[in-house]
């Protein structure tokens, strides 16, 4: 099993920067793929970064160039997002796969950009 606190979300301003943390605890030694997802109202939960356990990231199209993931050792992910947009307001998740195939979510943080 994997727990997960995430903190970081808040209101901001269009072009404005926040950061998201996610820290793991639990069976930490078995996660292979930290994340982060988000989820607007009305639409579908969409994959924003993930990180793998090597360091490999993967982002979407939407916030390449402004959103960066990272990872500390084993524990902890983080997002740095900058020059955020209206467009990135959402509930944003945290997420662990874990080499035994568990899936583990976080409680999710709002974020908001005014215009």
């Amino acid at each position: 099993q994997v727990q997960l606190v995430e903190s970081g979300g808040g209101l901001v301003q269009a072009g404005g920067s926040l950061r998201l943390s996610c820290a793991a605890s639990g069976s930490t030694f078995s996660i292979r793929t930290m994340g982060w997802y988000r989820q607007a109202p009305g639409k579908q939960r969409e994959l924003v970064a993930s990180i793998s356990r090597g360091g490999s990231t993967n982002y979407a199209d939407s916030v390449k160039g402004r959103f960066t993931i990272s990872r500390d050792n084993v524990n902890t992910v983080y997002l740095q997002m900058n020059s955020l947009k209206p467009e990135d307001t959402a509930a944003y998740y945290c997420n662990i796969a874990t080499i035994m195939g568990g899936n583990y979510w976080g409680q999710g943080t709002q974020v908001t950009v005014s215009s």
